[in-house]
């Protein structure tokens, strides 16, 4: 419907322009959007406001002009002007439910488009350091990026999921210390504990496996425990290999999966940290001081110059970022997206700045970063920040334990990435019309239960019925139900745009909330075969919009509860 104004308002526009009302070389964006209150139409425009001043008209003037030259359709049943100059559009009740049909007939593909034409695009998301568990941001960033994977993929792309191991560091040579000592039978606080020792529970998991001569499969590699506890890189070895296979567990009870884990060592072991120093010195961007190499990042809009080799030769965290996102470039991928915890903020420029300086033909600003902040999970009003398996934080595999992987996976994805977010367990838990999951999930299984009911009747739909009756879906309910299933290609359009999934999350549930207010204010199991199947078909065209909308959250669509 709204496509079918905006092509009515581009043959009015032309008309105008052939009549000398409006300057012929003007070429307007036309923006039609929803109406708040139903008493003012369906749809609104300000377009007579946007020409008014090149015509030289007042915009309630220009408006009646405008409305005047709009070709005839079948399609509006009325309109209105409003205001200082809005147009305001009625749709005929027969073309508003045409959407029923269109949506039935696409059935999964409905709302989903060929826009990205192919388009590989490669998302780098949750790539938590194999040290521990997953815990609960990693769990918002694996939420949220997955979400954009799939609107991408829903648009036409070529999308590429990638988990970047930071398996090289400081970090790792701390979580091998922090095993070797349980393999030992030092305690936390014995002498002999590493100072910044891992605590976790998991860490006496590690331990005992490597003891007992286990053998790891995780991903790229098959790891078998030594035992020796004086072999320190062996221990390595095994402990990242473990947490590996820990995350990818966790991940799997998730429903997140991965097409490629890139490992930080790798970078080294091929040379291509060292390559990326080379090409830096050689382009001219480093200069050498107090025994550091520096690069000079801010010639390309960094606040300071930035280190990259310290004094004692070891290399800062940005740089093998610049070699590895340098690797994703020569890949292929002109369109990388990074999801990630609010703490990498300082790094997105200094990445940006060092990719600048290989002067590689990278274009300014690439890659796109989505920043997700932090989350607080609360039970009964209070913070809840331990967990018996990781010590010291709520871990993902907690959250799923407690509320399921449907209301964890919405939960985290259903807000602004850059907003904090509460996790509140009791809420999540509910079965009531508070919980947002419940809420959309309850208006899939209340049709599929409608529909049991008309087969236990005797009363099967009628499809070819009921796709010559949707005109009689007239009320100011089905209306809006009607007006919001038709909106839904253009949110998923533009939610795969802006890499926001939460704005699937909200369309999910003003369709559930429309839906709901139809079904109790509208009766369907009527005795007029007609209108009880027009209105059966608008139960499983909603059906079928917020499946393919919770499809996209990566949450499932239960048909009872």
């Amino acid at each position: 419907m709204k496509e079918t104004i905006i092509a009515l308002l581009e043959g009015a526009l032309d008309n105008l322009r052939q009549q000398g009302v409006v300057p012929a070389e003007i070429a307007p964006t036309i923006k039609v959007d929803p109406t708040r209150d139903k008493a003012h139409g369906d749809y609104a425009t300000n377009l007579a406001l946007m020409l008014a001043k090149p015509a030289g008209k007042k915009p309630r003037e220009l408006a009646e002009t405008l409305v005047a030259a709009l070709p005839e359709s079948d399609a509006v049943q009325k309109v209105e002007i409003a205001g200082p100059g809005f147009v305001n559009f009625f749709a005929a009740t027969d073309a508003a439910a045409q959407v029923v049909r269109q949506v039935l007939e696409a059935g999964d593909a409905f709302g989903r488009n060929l826009a990205g034409q192919g388009q590989k695009v490669q998302v780098e998301f949750v790539s938590a350091n194999p040290t521990g568990p997953l815990h609960v941001g990693h769990g918002r960033g694996a939420a949220i990026g997955d979400c954009i994977c799939r609107l991408l993929e829903a648009t036409g792309h070529d999308v590429t999921r990638e988990f970047y191991y930071n398996d090289a560091g400081a970090q790792i040579a701390n979580l091998a210390r922090s095993v070797q000592a349980r393999v030992q039978g030092i305690d936390p606080g014995d002498a002999g504990w590493p100072e910044d020792g891992y605590r976790g529970g998991y860490i006496i998991d590690v331990a005992n496996g490597y003891l007992a001569g286990e053998t790891v499969h995780a991903d790229d590699r098959h790891v078998t425990g030594a035992g020796d506890p004086d072999d320190l890189e062996a221990i390595r070895d095994f402990a990242v290999a473990y947490l590996r296979r820990e995350q990818d567990l966790d991940l799997k009870a998730f429903g997140v999966e991965f097409d490629v884990y890139f490992l930080e060592s790798s970078l080294y072991e091929q040379g291509k940290v060292e390559a990326a120093v080379e090409r830096l010195i050689e382009k001219g961007h480093t200069y050498e001081q107090d025994g550091a190499l520096w690069l000079r990042t801010t010639e390309f809009g960094d606040d300071k110059d930035r280190v990259m080799r310290k004094s004692d030769g070891q290399y800062t965290y940005f740089l093998p970022d610049v070699a590895y996102h340098l690797d994703k470039w020569q890949r292929g991928f002109t369109t990388v997206i990074n999801e990630q915890g609010a703490d990498h903020h300082s790094t997105v420029t200094r990445v940006r700045a060092g990719l600048q300086a290989l002067e590689a033909g990278i274009p300014t600003g690439w890659p796109d970063y989505v920043l997700h902040q932090m989350v607080m999970v609360t039970r009964s009003g209070v913070e809840v920040k331990l967990s018996k398996r990781a010590g010291s934080y709520v871990t993902v595999r907690d959250l799923i334990d407690e509320v399921g992987r449907d209301a964890t996976r919405f939960f985290l994805a259903a807000r602004r990435a850059d907003s904090q977010l509460t996790f509140d367990i009791d809420l999540a838990r509910s079965q009531s019309n508070d919980n947002p999951v419940y809420y959309v999930q309850y208006a899939h299984a209340r049709v599929c239960s409608m529909l049991r009911k008309a087969d236990a009747e005797g009363l099967a739909f009628d499809h070819e019925l009921a796709m010559d009756k949707l005109a009689l879906l007239d009320s100011d309910q089905e209306k809006a139900v009607l007006n919001r299933l038709a909106r839904y290609p253009e949110v998923v359009a533009h939610a795969a745009a802006s890499h926001e999934p939460q704005q699937i999350a909200q369309y999910l549930l003003d369709l559930a909330a429309d839906f709901h207010t139809c079904y109790n204010a509208v009766k369907v199991m009527v005795d007029d075969d007609a209108l009880r199947n027009a209105r059966l078909a608008l139960g499983l065209a909603t059906r079928q919009v917020l499946r393919n909308g919770l499809d996209l959250m990566g949450v499932g669509a239960p048909e009872e509860m």
